[in-house]
């Protein structure tokens, strides 16, 4: 587990909309409220996984946090450092320490480009080394992602999906960044490979002391990965634990709905009902607490209060009024059951 350090990367109220038409002929375009209002921290040498149903925003989080698409609002500070404010030629020299693997390894990759070529660019842009520094630099990735020399002169289409991941991970290694977004990098491929590429990505860690927000909807791998774990649903944050703690005793409903649809391969046990019905539009989400048309132990307030993410033990935050109740005066009467029971 990683020691208790200074954060290297502090998020408060990242917020992240898209405008859309609601028709081809709409005046009025709506907003698409992606990410909401996420705050969060990630130690130094830490890796925090950030886990949630498909739509719910947790890709275009990470592309926040290197301002590959521009926050909405918020603030993203990095080593002490507000993104946010830099030039855009400050933030050019600041995204060698802040590097992204993307989920897709075949679209993610220059078919026009050798394999050399693409891990060098970064090496030329930044100016790291030439020549033939440059040239074992790039063969140093290569051998530490575990791919052969004679890959240097070949093309993204000759390699296998897990190969491709790998060329992925050495072009962002290879200027020596300190924090990696792991966009679902193990989702595209076989279960045998997602294996070798985790293994990898855990002993890279090791050495060079990386940080990482590892992205994920499946619950297994980021429970082998992660010390600390982050729960989104509908553009929030609604939990955030320890990996131990939270796959030990998840707090809140949508958590728990996640961890028993997880398939296990034990015998005999009963397969638990699926999570009725589908996430709010993010156009338009339910008053009060998000989750609460399909939780199954909502109260009234749920339908009116929106939870604020709250301190309910140490190291351990939760958006539920069931966990963290509402002020006093506020009713906690029952509310129509929704979802499984």
């Amino acid at each position: 587990m990683a020691a208790k350090t200074a954060p290297l990367v502090e998020v408060t109220d990242l917020r992240k909309y898209f405008l859309v038409r609601s028709s081809l002929f709409a005046r009025e375009r709506a907003a698409v409220r992606a990410v909401d209002g996420v705050t969060f921290a990630i130690r130094r040498g830490e890796t925090l996984g950030l886990v949630g149903e498909s739509g719910c925003g947790k890709s275009t989080l990470g592309r926040c946090l290197l301002r590959l698409v521009e926050p909405t609002g918020g603030t993203v500070r990095f080593d002490g450092t507000d993104l946010r404010r830099l030039s855009p030629g400050e933030l050019r020299r600041m995204r060698r320490h802040m590097q992204i693997i993307f989920q897709d390894p075949y679209g993610s990759l220059n078919p026009r480009m050798r394999v050399g070529e693409i891990v060098a660019e970064g090496i030329e842009i930044h100016g790291l080394a030439r020549g033939a520094e440059k040239r074992e630099r790039v063969l140093e990735m290569l051998r530490l992602v575990g791919l052969r020399e004679d890959a240097l002169n070949r093309y993204p289409h000759e390699f296998s999906g897990g190969q491709r991941q790998r060329i992925c991970i050495a072009r962002a290694l290879a200027v020596g960044p300190q924090f990696l977004v792991a966009d679902e990098p193990v989702s595209a491929l076989d279960v045998s490979v997602q294996a070798q590429v985790i293994n990898l990505l855990q002993d890279l860690q090791e050495s060079p002391k990386l940080t990482y927000l590892f992205i994920a909807h499946d619950l297994r791998v980021v429970e082998h990965v992660s010390d600390r774990v982050a729960v989104m649903y509908l553009g929030r944050i609604v939990e955030e634990a320890p990996a131990a703690d939270l796959y030990r005793d998840a707090l809140h409903p949508y958590t728990k709905a996640l961890l028993a649809s997880t398939p296990r391969m034990e015998p005999g046990r009963p397969t638990p009902p699926a999570l009725a019905g589908e996430p709010p539009s993010p156009t338009s989400p339910p008053p009060g607490c998000r989750f609460h048309p399909r939780c199954p132990v909502a109260e009234a307030v749920c339908s009116r209060v929106d939870p604020p993410l709250a301190l309910v033990a140490p190291g351990r935050k939760v958006a539920c009024h069931r966990v963290a109740p509402p002020p006093a005066g506020v009713s906690m009467e029952p509310a129509a059951r929704n979802g499984v029971s």
